[in-house]
């Protein structure tokens, strides 16, 4: 049976380790597939349950080096997991005691309990007893119930990564401290209160001070050195270890030998500092990268942070609070003003605005009255409301954004194939240059010097980062699709924003889409004698009986301008014409034009005024009284008041707008012609609309389809990029690769130049990352010195490589000032 894991990983330092980690998880039998992400670190792992189990993959783990610091299993086939603590468990009957309980509460699929951290994870359908269900049942069996786990507050990743922080600090101000003194030791010349000390005691003091910068400052460069070597490969580990350690022994050598050095004519020189340097600023580099690399993932922790805790609910005629995961479907919550909404529902009674910017972008707060829909974590600004809860846990539009940023987050852009593909042969390739470089400098240029070719074996060594590599494409897409998440924009991954980018065409949806779905009176003209409100009473009159969307916009419209339905007599409803009845004793008609000939009534000229609202794509409702035409009243599925601007801004980035809908013609065209739309593909029927797609897409055209409905689904997974409204369906957003959680159409360009910057980034830092190298690697082995005397110092080369993963994760974060500007 197919299964999923997400391992949490500590220990990878740059794209080898990357590559390393998901070639060991493919190998195993029984993993289906393995995808690294260097940003994230974690491995998420698609794997057969019946053949290898979740813990066989956490030994794999370590065995190739490195530590799981956590695994996450989500649940599958439509089910959802809450975790609780217990209390007073003290044996293995003990967990078999409470786990046999708690999968006897209804709705309960599977039940795993940890003796040694006292939890419980539960797997429970959508619908079940709730947590107060586990709650009573843990009480029932003796044992005392702690609460839900908090994953906010308990998060061992989060937690562990704090300690890597801290244990940075610690060590890089140590190797701070301990590099300046062995600097100035080292150019004893420069400070003269130094001049008196013998140069041998002095070279002895500071072999004493940098064993403790190179073997316990840097001890994770020789711990992942070693590690690799186990696995017959090397990464960034190696290169570090091997460049420190060899100014050290050489040094070391030159400080207790120096008899061995005179005897083979050289000098002996020491390059303790160079030794310490090296490995100072290069952790310096992790601790800035592992700080930055940090803020690149907020966006998750600010929308886990906005679950609200508790819940006001109505129970026995009774309003309590209660902790949120005890909601069940069904219960009416009291909200209050200023109080965050609990968990996605209908309002009953009661009305409020509910400012829903952390769900859609929109900073206009929207207003709810019975019959609305609300959702969890948005703030209610003004008044107090009773509302139905309709969906909760993990079924909540806020839980579901946290699902597919994290999974947009952990996923990888095509183009990171290319950076992984050289991490593969990176660093064998930088050791054979650096062998190269050595056996040049020692044995084939004029006057060879031992040490001169040792420090340019150094300089190679420790300038190639491959940590620029591994971190070029995740931070950016991390940053890029958390930002989107922010602004009511759900990316679901890399590809998906790497296809947005290449777009050449964006197909709109039209009723529902461009316009708003409902018709609305545009046009209330009335016959000579006759003035608009009468025209205006008489037709919501004969239409507050009826259903038709057509009738129910009048009826609205006519409340808006305060009228009030008349009393009707004799009512008759005609069938594809309109309807008869006595109004104040007058027999009075509504309906369409046929209608009116049919019944020969006068039309008073208003027949010409017919034909050119039709033309302008409104459908007519005439209203006539005693045997003439009184007025007319024209309806149209107006515009969305963003979709002009909408179309504005997309035709200016040069990309094809098109509109298709299953309007005639005329229809079509007016409103493309109101929106600024050329190319309209009208009277599309809904299972046609792919097969019209693809046709687009068979002329060469890369095309993004904008919908909301169900019947846009097939559309929108035909597309190269679908992007789903999220007012529309479930459907249509999950058949989609970019949801827009606001009906405001603007969002559609700000997506699109999301993309376009992401992929400016991403592209940005993988230059910077090969270029480095490729301009980095040739001047440490000593290319310029024959034209210029310019030799790279290890130092400068460990900073100048720190200061390269630095420079690739803070390119990154400029995407979140930058990423959704004009």
């Amino acid at each position: 049976m197919s299964d999923k894991a997400i391992l949490h990983i500590s220990g990878m330092s740059c794209a080898s380790c990357v590559r390393r980690v998901e070639q060991g998880l493919r190998e195993m039998a029984g993993v289906e597939q393995a995808t690294v992400n260097f940003a994230l670190e974690q491995a998420v792992v698609d794997f057969d349950s019946a053949t290898v189990l979740p813990e066989q993959l956490t030994e794999r783990v370590r065995e190739l080096g490195y530590e799981v610091v956590k695994i996450d299993r989500p649940a599958a086939g439509g089910l959802e997991k809450t975790t609780i603590s217990v209390g007073g468990m003290t044996c293995a009957a003990c967990v078999r005691r409470v786990e046999n309980a708690l999968k006897k509460v209804e709705g309960v699929k599977d039940v795993s309990v940890n003796l040694a951290t006292a939890r419980a994870t539960v797997l429970h359908e959508p619908v079940w007893q709730g947590v107060t269900g586990l709650k009573e049942t843990v009480i029932d069996q003796g044992y005392e119930f702690l609460g839900i786990i908090d994953e906010l507050q308990e998060d061992p990743i989060a937690a562990a990564r704090i300690r890597e922080i801290k244990d940075l600090k610690l060590r890089f101000s140590v190797g701070a401290v301990l590099s300046v003194i062995i600097f100035m030791g080292s150019m004893q010349h420069w400070f003269p209160f130094l001049h008196g000390i013998p140069p041998r005691p002095l070279q002895m003091v500071l072999f004493i001070l940098t064993a403790p910068v190179v073997f316990w400052v840097g001890s994770r460069f020789f711990t992942g050195a070693l590690k690799a070597a186990r696995q017959k490969t090397s990464d960034m580990n190696t290169l570090v270890a091997i460049g420190a350690l060899s100014a050290y022994i050489y040094s070391a050598l030159a400080t207790f030998f120096p008899r061995f050095f005179a005897e083979a004519g050289l000098m002996p020189h020491v390059y303790y500092d160079g030794a310490a340097m090296i490995v100072t600023l290069i952790l310096l580099g992790r601790l800035l990268e592992a700080g930055a690399r940090g803020r690149t993932s907020q966006a998750i922790r600010r929308l886990v942070g906005l679950k609200p805790r508790t819940a006001r609910v109505i129970r026995d005629d009774q309003e309590m609070d209660i902790p949120v995961e005890e909601v069940l479907k069904g219960d009416l919550l009291v909200v209050r003003p200023g109080e965050k909404i609990p968990t996605d529902g209908i309002v009953r009674s009661g009305s409020s605005a509910v400012d829903e910017s952390m769900l859609t972008g929109e900073s206009v707060p929207a207003n709810k009255e019975p019959g609305s829909e609300v959702f969890g974590a948005t703030l209610n600004r003004s008044g107090s409301f009773t509302f139905e809860a309709t969906k909760i846990g993990a079924e909540t539009a806020l839980s579901q954004i946290i699902r597919l940023v994290e999974e947009a987050q952990g996923s990888k852009a095509p183009i990171q194939r290319l950076a992984d593909r050289v991490a593969a042969v990176f660093v064998p390739v930088v050791i054979a240059i650096a062998l190269l470089t050595f056996i040049v400098w020692f044995f084939f240029v004029p006057e060879p010097v031992f040490s001169r070719a040792l420090l340019n074996f150094v300089s190679v060594l420790v300038i190639a980062c491959p940590c620029a590599l591994g971190l070029a494409t995740p931070t950016a897409v991390m940053v890029g699709t958390g930002l989107g998440a922010e602004h009511g924009i759900l990316i679901k991954g890399g590809e998906s924003l790497e296809k947005a980018y290449r777009l050449t065409s964006v197909v709109f949806d039209k009723t529902g889409t461009l316009t708003r779905g409902e018709p609305e009176v545009t046009d209330i003209l009335a016959a000579e004698g006759t003035v608009p409100e009468r025209v205006l009473q008489t037709a919501i009159s004969l239409e507050s009986r009826s259903e038709h969307p057509l009738a129910q916009a009048i009826v609205v419209r006519g409340r808006s301008e305060g009228l009030a339905p008349l009393a009707v007599e004799h009512f008759e409803a005609l069938s594809g014409l309109g309807t008869r009845a006595l109004i104040g004793g007058k027999s009075c008609l509504l309906g369409n034009l046929r209608l009116m000939h049919q019944e020969r009534m006068d039309l008073q000229g208003l027949d010409r005024r017919v034909a050119d609202l039709a033309g302008q794509g409104k459908t007519c409702v005439l209203v006539a009284e005693e045997g003439r035409v009184t007025g007319l009243i024209a309806l149209s599925d107006v515009p969305r008041e963003s979709a002009k601007e909408a179309v504005a801004e997309l035709k200016a980035s040069g990309l094809r707008v098109a509109m298709i809908t299953g309007d005639n013609l005329n229809t079509a065209s007016a409103i493309g012609r109101q929106l600024g739309i050329d190319q309209i593909l009208a009277e599309v029927m809904p299972g046609d609309k792919a097969r019209e797609i693809r046709r687009l897409q068979q002329e060469g055209q890369i095309v993004a389809m904008v919908g909301d409905g169900i019947n846009d689904a097939p559309a929108l997974t035909s597309a190269d990029i679908g992007i789903a409204i999220g007012a529309g369906t479930d459907v249509a957003i999950e058949a989609s690769d970019i949801t827009l959680m606001t009906g405001d159409l603007r969002a559609v360009p700000r997506a699109i130049r999301l993309s376009l910057e992401t992929m400016k980034v991403i592209r940005q830092n993988l230059f910077w990352a090969f270029i480095y190298n490729i301009i980095g690697i040739p001047i440490a082995a000593g290319v310029l010195y024959p034209f210029s005397g310019i030799l790279l110092n290890p130092e400068f080369a460990a900073a100048a490589m720190a200061l390269s993963s630095v420079s690739v994760v803070s390119n990154s974060l400029r995407l979140r000032y930058t990423g959704l500007k004009s």
